[in-house]
């Protein structure tokens, strides 16, 4: 009986909210972070295979750098929220704590009302970024959408010829003409291999963990918000009560102070 009431009282101390969160967040991070490094991989090889583009000597600013500029914000994403949902995990289990026992010995500190506030603030600017990277990475969706309708569309209609030119999309410079049509051996390579449409899912995989990552951002604010307004309304109870119990002491004392007056002028 006793285990089991343990076990109750341990399970009411988890903040369910904030793990559903962090679960959320955990999910989408670890979807836009692989899917979305395997697609930059994906794109390289085909870039490399059916484009006939290479690595530019010396320290020039390609396009090539600029994804191995992106995988390494990847590792840096992955690691610093898998820091911070750890953070907001305990940042709950305290608020939650600190909410049950309100009445107990446990006493809500001014420093822990200010690291509520922190976090919420912390959280809109993390929600603003995410947003920013899932618009960032709506646009590989689209560009591969163009290759994938182009290849479609040669299937389609026989004798079309349709040409893909980097240069539309900023891959490479304008003086640079690096383009492949469809009576091409390259092109027809390119749609009919699986590498194309592996990195096209890819790309959409990690759009949609970076959306995810959004709606945890948002149940993260939702969360904290709420934490925030429940942690202002104890602190105000607890002013109350301890103001209340310190009046009931002045009372008392008076209350003492003139019997024992009473009972000294009696005697």
């Amino acid at each position: 009986m006793w285990c089991f009431e343990c076990c109750i009282k341990c399970l009411g101390g988890i903040p369910y909210a904030s793990l559903i969160a962090t679960i959320l967040l955990y999910a989408g991070v670890a979807l836009f972070c692989g899917c979305g490094h395997e697609a930059l991989s994906g794109t390289v090889n085909i870039l490399q295979t059916y484009f006939e583009m290479a690595r530019t000597a010396g320290d020039t600013l390609d396009v090539f750098t600029m994804i191995d500029i992106f995988k390494y914000v990847i590792y840096g994403i992955a690691a610093a929220f898998f820091v911070y949902g750890i953070l907001l995990m305990v940042e709950g289990f305290f608020t939650t704590g600190a909410i049950k026992d309100l009445y107990g010995d446990f006493k809500i500190t001014t420093c822990g009302r200010c690291v509520s506030a922190w976090f919420i603030m912390l959280t809109y600017l993390f929600m603003l970024a995410w947003l920013g990277v899932t618009a960032f990475t709506s646009l590989p969706v689209y560009m591969y959408f163009n290759v994938w309708t182009i290849c479609r569309n040669t299937t389609l209609v026989e004798g079309a010829n349709l040409c893909l030119d980097l240069r539309q999309f900023g891959i490479v410079t304008i003086g640079e003409e690096k383009k492949i049509c469809t009576v091409s051996e390259n092109f027809l390579r390119m749609c009919e291999s699986t590498e194309l449409n592996m990195t096209f899912h890819l790309f959409i995989v990690a759009l949609a963990g970076a959306g995810a990552a959004v709606i945890a951002m948002v149940h993260y604010l939702m969360v904290l918000s709420a934490n925030w307004a429940y942690v202002k309304d104890a602190c105000r109870m607890q002013k109350y009560e301890d103001i209340k119990s310190k009046e009931e002491q002045e009372l008392h004392d008076i209350h003492s102070t003139r019997s024992k007056e009473r009972l000294n002028a009696y005697t």
